[in-house]
């Protein structure tokens, strides 16, 4: 996914999740007839990681997951 690629390790995280938003509501409108609540899970589930990974990725300041997550 280029959009969470080492290379925009520069983005700050709110700012790329309003843009991964805008994206994946596009992908939403486009596939969701029908019953796609599985797609929409594993999809959920690969953005988490990918952002979860771009949030630990070296940077300044180091990345601590908030409590109880």
């Amino acid at each position: 996914m280029e959009m969470t690629a080492p290379r925009q390790c520069f983005k700050p995280l709110s700012t790329l999740i309003g843009e991964l938003n805008v994206h994946l509501r596009g992908w939403a409108n486009y596939f969701g007839y029908g019953y796609p609540r599985s797609t929409f899970w594993r999809i959920n589930w690969f953005v988490r990681q990918r952002l979860t990974h771009h949030a630990k990725r070296p940077s300044q300041r180091g990345y601590r997951p908030p409590m109880g997550k």
